[in-house]
């Protein structure tokens, strides 16, 4: 199966491919999502390359810094992390969901959220925009779900990957014990998008965090008795 992979980044780009199955199918693309018209590019290019596109993953996301409080954090960092999540996300999926109805084909999109769609993470640019795309997916789904368009959303937690430098300590407040890696997403993103194995699933959040969102303010039981 050819497959677009787009990124902000080069070097990343030619990485990713490096790593997949097929290199020989993968199709290159470098482009700025906060961009309207990069986004346009990107679905000319993609359909240039691969034709009708039935498949669609949206994980683009600035990178994120700590020190960007909700008393700091530019209007400019604001509007760019919504811009590549929520503003690109929508542009992305609607437009291909215009073509794919056109043409009466069924499809399949998965966002990646966060846990923190829900819950506060001192970040309050990234937390409001993976919100947002959490309900966005929903809304896709209930619209595009007469088309046999599938959409759904990736929930991961703690994922020391694709440019996430995660704290080895917040290992110590995941019920599994380690942070996540790639490999814990992928298979769980190919068995979301796969219609013969999740053909009856819509408007789903698929949590993949090691069972970090049970962590509260509570110990876990003492297990001195079994």
């Amino acid at each position: 199966v050819r497959t677009v992979f787009a990124d902000i980044d080069r070097d990343r780009v030619t990485a990713a491919i490096a790593a997949s199955p097929r290199p020989e199918l993968a199709v290159p693309w470098v482009g700025d999502l906060a961009n309207r018209d990069a986004r346009d590019s990107l679905l000319a290019d993609a359909r240039s390359a691969v034709g009708l596109v039935t498949h669609f993953v949206h994980s683009a996301a600035p990178a994120r810094r700590e020190a960007d409080h909700a008393l700091a954090v530019t209007t400019e960092t604001w509007e760019r992390m919504h811009a590549v999540n929520v503003d690109a996300g929508f542009h992305l999926a609607r437009e291909l969901a215009r073509e794919l109805i056109a043409a009466r084909e069924p499809g399949s999109f998965l966002m990646l959220t966060s846990l923190h769609a829900g819950t506060p993470r001192n970040l309050p640019h990234y937390s409001t925009a993976k919100a947002a795309l959490a309900i966005l997916v929903k809304e896709l789904a209930k619209t595009f779900g007469r088309f046999g368009i599938r959409v759904n959303a990736l929930v991961p937690g703690a994922i020391a990957a694709g440019g996430f430098v995660a704290d080895p300590s917040l290992a110590r407040h995941i019920p599994l014990g380690r942070l996540g890696r790639a490999e814990d997403l992928a298979p769980m993103a190919l068995a979301v998008l796969s219609s013969k194995v999740s053909g009856y699933v819509t408007g789903a959040a698929i949590v993949v965090d090691g069972g970090l969102s049970l962590t509260n303010w509570f110990n876990p039981p003492a297990l001195d008795t079994m």
